[in-house]
């Protein structure tokens, strides 16, 4: 524990960024790869936690903030109500199985929304750290459906793309009248 106590707390450094939105183009279309490590990396994965803790999220894809780079960066429990706190950089989902389960899945890019969303219940996600480390993140449970949730951003996706009929009618109305909706 005490080599945590020396680190500083993720986001403590970071500028709390403009939340892109359902609608804005960045969110649907497939992110770049990082191809550059450094200090600018490192400073959009800091302002992307200060941006997720701000918006009081478990996850937060490097889109959502504008920037079309294949990052994203989470804290989020798990079932058994572990913390799993980190960051990934150009992940890649390599395993999605187990029993799918239906969860209810909100995004910081539709607040206030929220829609019952099929997930599998296992999911495991490779990339490399801001330093360019290999990770290998491992989630079960409502840490599973985070990990499959922002690595669908970075593809271009929102949950609502998973949903269906009466379902995604409902949650796309919501979203037409909520007071952020875009307009025009």
């Amino acid at each position: 524990m005490s080599a945590m106590r020396n680190r500083p707390i993720p986001g403590s450094s970071g500028i709390v960024r403009t939340m892109s939105l359902l609608g804005d183009p960045v969110l649907h279309a497939a992110c770049e790869p990082v191809t550059e490590f450094g200090a600018p990396l490192a400073r959009l994965v800091e302002d992307m936690f200060a941006t997720m803790y701000e918006a009081r999220g478990v996850g937060l894809a490097a889109n959502q903030i504008g920037v079309p780079s294949r990052v994203f960066v989470f804290d989020c429990p798990d079932d058994e109500d572990v913390r799993h706190l980190g960051h990934v950089v150009n992940p890649v989902l390599v395993e999605a199985d187990g029993v799918t389960v239906r969860g209810s899945e909100g995004c910081l890019s539709l607040p206030g929304l929220e829609a019952g969303t099929p997930r599998f219940d296992h999911a495991v996600v490779e990339g490399v750290t801001v330093t360019g480390e290999p990770v290998r993140i491992d989630g079960t449970g409502f840490f599973a459906r985070c990990l499959q949730h922002e690595c669908d951003h970075l593809e271009g996706r929102v949950y609502t793309d998973r949903l269906t009929g009466l379902r995604r009618a409902r949650v796309l109305r919501a979203a037409r009248r909520a007071p952020w909706a875009r307009t025009g």
